[in-house]
């Protein structure tokens, strides 16, 4: 039995041939904490996995995320906090790769503006595991810096401010998966001024697909089948 929550749809092509398994979406409720209607948080749960233990996994880590998050916010300011709102997004959900990012706005008493976090979590449903950064490239692949140099030509194209030169990525660095895409990005104020936003660098697989892992996440979202 699969791992995950899916279902081979084994229907007949018009040649009268098999066609290929369907892994179905998991499943997602929202859930939320609140204060009021200020103070505000949403965070998704997943149901009815045939695989309890990944789904508590799963669970366990949105609710430690949901909840950095709003340490982040509470412990960075001495101030107030007037009006907070966390939200979040599916990313990708097919190809058992589930990748989702959290988002956390919070404005405090008298600040000039408010300030948010994204972070993301992303999990291979076919190993059962919540992936870092490293997980999804060959061993002896030199990732951060093929990554790195990507991310210097999308500076120069998009001519994006900085701070201060860019050099590198971190090993753990914040990435999300959407479809046949890795997702490198930084938090507001790491990498360039506030008013440009939160710095995305979007890499298609194609780019990477000679240290990618063939059977991985990655790879299994190269493929056109």
């Amino acid at each position: 039995m699969s791992s995950t929550l899916k279902t081979e749809l084994n229907t007949m092509d018009e040649k009268g041939g098999m066609t290929m398994p369907v892994t179905l979406p998991v499943l997602m409720k929202t859930m939320n904490v609140s204060n009021g209607p200020d103070l505000q948080v949403f965070y998704p749960r997943v149901v009815k996995m045939q695989n309890r233990a990944l789904e508590h996994l799963i669970n366990t880590s949105i609710v430690a995320k949901t909840q950095e998050l709003i340490n982040l916010q509470v412990n960075q300011s001495p101030s107030t906090v007037v009006e907070m709102l966390g939200t979040y997004e599916v990313k990708n959900n097919q190809r058992d790769v589930l990748s989702l990012a959290f988002s956390n706005y919070t404005y405090y008493y008298q600040a000039a503006h408010g300030m948010t976090y994204i972070k993301s979590l992303t999990f291979d449903l076919k190993q059962g595991k919540l992936l870092q950064l490293k997980d999804l490239f060959k061993s002896d692949s030199d990732y951060i810096n093929r990554i790195s140099s990507l991310i210097k030509v999308q500076i120069a194209e998009r001519d994006i401010p900085l701070l201060e030169e860019f050099t590198t990525i971190q090993p753990n660095q914040d990435f999300y998966i959407a479809d046949k895409t890795l997702v490198i990005y930084f938090q507001l104020y790491e990498l360039t001024p506030y008013v440009f936003g939160f710095p995305m660098f979007p890499l298609s697989v194609y780019d990477l697909q000679d240290i990618i892992i063939e059977d991985g996440p990655l790879g299994r979202l190269s493929q056109n089948n």
